[in-house]
């Protein structure tokens, strides 16, 4: 049965969803903000609709399950917001807000039945997500929030996961926020990384030389953009599918995917680009799916319409859209352009590749299925040992599959019409100017390397970063080296900042 509780919080009487279609929460403010958009209609009433269903109103009890979960999501996303702000307020303009707005971290029912899946409109200055949160939503939020890449939190019993997936965090774009450091009296953890992880963190400052010459996220040529209103619905029995095994399909073959919600359209953030192409925040796609359409609104319609009028980003579908936001019904056909015809998640996936390779477009890393911290929600997560590129033009080799500290890349890497010779430890990453000359680059244990208009020769090896600043002059970083700076390099800048590692605690 329903539970009628006049709940008054700070939220303005909304409260989060309950854990099933038999837990729906009610307020006299959440009745009256339903009776504004909703005129003519009593929460009371439409909730035991929304529960049980009522034979003949099919149509009418999934347009009340949408207003409903609509409240909710964005007055979820409106208080979140609300927090960014309170915080800048008190800790000043410059104060970083990253902290996840996942509660259970994969957009399943779980979620839906806690914040409606609000992630993509909670404002945050770093896209930061927890634990199991699938990629291809780590890397949709770091698009959102303009952020040069994405952290993770998560916890483990043991070591060994960490080190496995500080290597496929930085091969997807992002880091790894460790949590906790030390064991909890209050959780059934016994590792304290502080006095296990020395390696580990060692790595870890490897890695975060790449922090010094990353100035975009990582590539994801194709957006999966599932409909909100069907994934929040439980009177349609894909409720909570936002199409990760879509995701799934294309990141396994490393051809990386944004997953957005359908609002992000009503909110202006996924848009044509001046090219014509579709975008979000920095991105722009080859490729976009139209995951799932039942119950969105005419306006996504007319949106794909405007996209495919410019031709310049593929459009696919998978799903009927038979049923609009209020629960009318619609046809597709009129909705959407012609090209953009259903088809299943197999047939629609195989094409997308194909297309890419088609028009040139290299796959990145390719992935595995993988999960961790105990939970069951498996997804496809990068390699520890391959390639990536970001949105910058810079191209990031990364290994630390059979080595923590790394392995060793000996490599001549191609960027554009250019070779860059590299011999360094765990990672080798370069960003080249229009004109080939180093913009950037990165190494761990770097003994040699070669680009046009630049050599260095180290022994004994060190870890190095190098970019040019908004003047064209070059700034470096040397990382766990005490002696002079070596000659190589003070040849290229004066300008280095010294870091530290951290040793284990005792």
């Amino acid at each position: 049965m329903c539970r009628w509780l006049g709940f008054a919080r700070t939220s303005g009487g909304f409260y989060p969803s309950g854990n099933s279609i038999t837990d729906l929460w009610f307020s006299n403010c959440l009745a009256k903000q339903y009776a504004n958009r909703r005129p003519g209609h009593e929460l009371l009433r439409d909730l035991l609709l929304m529960s049980k269903g009522e034979k003949g109103r099919t149509g009418e009890r999934a347009a009340a399950v949408n207003h409903y979960m609509e409240m909710y999501w964005q007055r979820n996303a409106e208080i979140e917001t609300k927090y960014y702000h309170a915080i800048k307020q008190v800790f000043g303009k410059d104060a970083m807000v990253g902290t996840h707005p996942t509660w259970w971290p994969y957009p399943n029912t779980a979620e839906v039945f806690k914040n409606g899946l609000d992630w993509w409109a909670v404002k945050r200055d770093l896209a930061q997500t927890d634990e199991v949160t699938p990629f291809c939503v780590r890397t949709a939020l770091a698009k959102k929030w303009h952020s040069p890449l994405w952290y993770n939190m998560y916890y483990g019993a043991s070591v060994e996961p960490y080190a496995e997936d500080l290597w496929r965090h930085a091969l997807g774009g992002g880091r790894m926020n460790f949590h906790p450091l030390w064991p909890s009296p209050t959780e059934t953890l016994t590792t304290s990384l502080l006095s296990v992880g020395g390696r580990l963190f060692r790595a870890d400052c490897r890695i975060r030389l790449l922090n010094y010459i990353s100035t975009a996220p990582i590539d994801c040529p194709v957006a999966i953009v599932f409909s909100h209103p069907r994934v929040a619905n439980w009177a349609d029995p894909g409720t909570g599918d936002a199409g990760v095994a879509v995701c799934d399909a294309l990141w396994k073959d490393g051809y990386y995917a944004d997953l957005i919600p359908s609002s992000e359209i009503e909110a202006g953030a996924l848009k044509l680009a001046a090219d014509g192409r579709i975008q979000y925040g920095p991105q722009t796609y080859a490729a976009v799916v139209f995951y799932q359409p039942q119950y969105e609104r005419p306006s996504a319609g007319e949106f794909f319409r405007k996209a495919a009028a410019t031709g310049k980003t593929a459009l696919y579908r998978i799903g009927d859209w038979t049923m609009d936001f209020d629960g009318k019904p619609v046809d597709a056909r009129t909705l959407l352009p012609a090209a953009m015809t259903a088809s299943d998640a197999a047939t629609c996936t195989a094409a997308i590749i194909a297309q890419l390779k088609a028009s040139g477009c290299h796959p990145q890393t390719p992935c595995t299925m993988r999960t961790h911290s105990g939970f069951d929600c498996p997804s496809m997560m990068p390699k520890p040992n391959g390639q990536c590129h970001l949105l910058d033009d810079t191209v990031i080799l990364a290994t630390g599959e059979r080595e923590v500290l790394g392995d060793p890349i000996q490599q001549i890497l191609r960027v554009g019409s250019r070779d860059v010779t590299f011999d360094a430890v765990g990672v080798a990453a370069v960003r080249l100017n229009a004109r080939g000359e180093v913009e950037a680059m990165a190494a761990g244990g770097l003994r040699r390397f070669k680009a046009d208009g630049m050599s260095i020769e180290l022994s004994p090896r060190a870890d190095v970063a190098l970019w040019r600043d908004a003047n064209g002059q070059m700034h470096g970083v040397l990382q766990d080296w005490t002696g002079p700076v070596p000659a190589a390099l003070s040849a290229i800048t004066g300008d280095w900042l010294r870091l530290a590692v951290p040793e284990p605690v005792k």
